[in-house]
C-alpha cells in the first residue's frame, strides 16, 4: 500500500508540474500573443485586443497566480480554450473528433505489435540457437532498418496506387455515416488497413528483439538451472519461470508506447491523410494554433505520466520483489 501512495502521490506532484509548464510556456513566447491571433483571424478589430487576450486566457494584466488557479479551473472544466485555425470552435471540440481516430488506429497497432512481438521474441529467445530463430531475427533487423514511412510509402504505392486494393488515404469513405453503422465499421477498418500494417511491422522488431534479449539474460539465471536440476517441464520453465520474467523490463516500455498512443503517430497520419492527433498537431504548427498545440502537448504529457504510474501498478502485481520490498 505504501509504494501505492508513494506511486500516487508522484503522480500528482508531476501532473501538477506538468500543467504548470503549459501554463508558462505560451507566456514566454517572443511577442505578444494576442496580436499573433488577431493578425490571423478575419472580422476581429484590434480593438478587442483585451477581449482577446481574456478569451484566450493570455491575460497579462492579471496577478500570475490568478491566472494559474483559473487555468487549473478551466482544464478541470475540459475548456481548453478557442482554437485559432478552427475558430470560434473550442480547442477540446476539435481534439474530440481526432482522438478516436488515432486511438482507434494507434492504440491497436500497438497493442497487436506488442503481443505479436513479445511471442515471437520468447520463441526466438527459448530456441536462440536455431536456424529459425536466426533467420527471424535477420528478417525484423533488415525491417527495422528502414524509416517506417518508407514502409507506408511503398505500401501505398504498391497497393493503392499501383494496384488500388485499398484507398490512398482517408478515415473512411465520404459517402458513409455512423448511421450506416455496419457499412461505417467496415468502411473504417478498410481503410485503417495499410496504416495499421505499416505501424505493426514497423515496431514489431523493437519488440522482438527486447523480449529475446530478456529471455537469454533470464535463461542465465540460477533459479532456470535449479528449475531444470528439479525435473520441471520445459513449457513451465519456459512459461512460468523464464517468459514471465524477460516481459517485466518491457512493460514500461510498453506503457510508455501506450501513454504516447495520445499524441498519434505524427509520420504515419500524414502520409496516409489520416485525421488523427498526429495530424491535426501537423496541422496546428502550420497554422501556428497555439492554443492547439498546447492542448495538444498536456494530452501527451498526461497520456506518458498515467502510463508510466499504471506500468508500475502491474509491475508490482507481476513482481513479488516489488511487494516485499513495500512489506519490509
Amino acid at each position: 500500500m505504501k509504494y501505492f501512495l508513494r506511486k500516487t502521490g508522484w503522480l500528482l506532484f508531476a501532473i501538477l508540474i506538468a500543467l504548470l509548464i503549459n501554463f508558462i510556456l505560451p507566456r514566454l513566447m517572443p511577442g505578444d500573443p494576442a496580436q499573433i491571433i488577431v493578425s490571423r483571424l478575419d472580422g476581429v478589430e484590434p480593438a478587442n485586443l483585451e477581449a482577446i487576450r481574456t478569451a484566450f486566457g493570455v491575460d497579462t494584466d492579471r496577478n500570475v497566480i490568478l491566472q494559474f488557479g483559473d487555468y487549473l479551473v478551466n482544464v478541470a472544466q475540459g475548456d481548453l480554450g478557442i482554437s485559432i485555425s478552427h475558430y470560434p470552435t473550442p480547442v477540446w471540440v476539435v481534439l474530440r473528433k481526432a482522438l478516436p481516430w488515432t486511438i482507434g488506429l494507434i492504440g491497436l497497432s500497438t497493442i497487436i505489435s506488442f503481443l505479436i512481438g513479445t511471442f515471437i521474441g520468447i520463441f526466438v529467445g527459448w530456441y536462440r540457437r536455431s536456424k529459425i530463430s536466426d533467420a527471424i531475427i535477420s528478417l525484423f533487423l533488415f525491417i527495422r532498418s528502414f524509416p517506417y514511412f518508407w514502409l507506408g510509402l511503398i505500401l501505398v504505392y504498391f497497393f493503392a496506387f499501383e494496384r488500388p486494393w485499398f484507398p490512398l488515404g482517408g478515415s473512411r469513405a465520404v459517402t458513409v455515416s455512423w448511421a450506416q453503422r455496419w457499412e461505417f465499421i467496415k468502411s473504417v477498418a478498410y481503410h485503417g488497413i495499410l496504416p495499421a500494417f505499416t505501424i505493426t511491422i514497423s515496431s514489431l522488431g523493437y519488440w522482438l528483439l527486447t523480449i529475446r534479449n530478456n529471455m537469454i539474460n533470464v535463461l542465465a539465471e540460477d533459479y532456470i538451472t535449479v528449475a531444470r536440476a528439479k525435473g520441471l517441464s520445459t513449457s513451465r520453465i519456459r512459461n512460468m519461470y523464464a517468459a514471465r520474467n524477460a516481459i517485466l523490463p518491457s512493460i514500461s516500455g510498453f506503457a510508455m508506447a501506450l501513454g504516447f498512443i495520445v499524441g498519434g503517430s505524427l509520420i504515419t497520419e500524414i502520409v496516409f491523410s489520416y485525421p488523427g492527433v498526429g495530424f491535426m498537431l501537423y496541422q496546428a504548427i502550420q497554422q501556428q494554433d497555439y492554443p492547439l498545440l498546447q492542448a495538444i502537448f498536456l494530452f501527451i504529457t498526461l497520456g506518458v505520466l498515467i502510463a508510466n504510474f499504471l506500468s508500475d501498478i502491474a509491475i508490482m502485481a507481476l513482481d513479488p520483489r516489488v511487494r516485499d520490498g513495500d512489506a519490509r
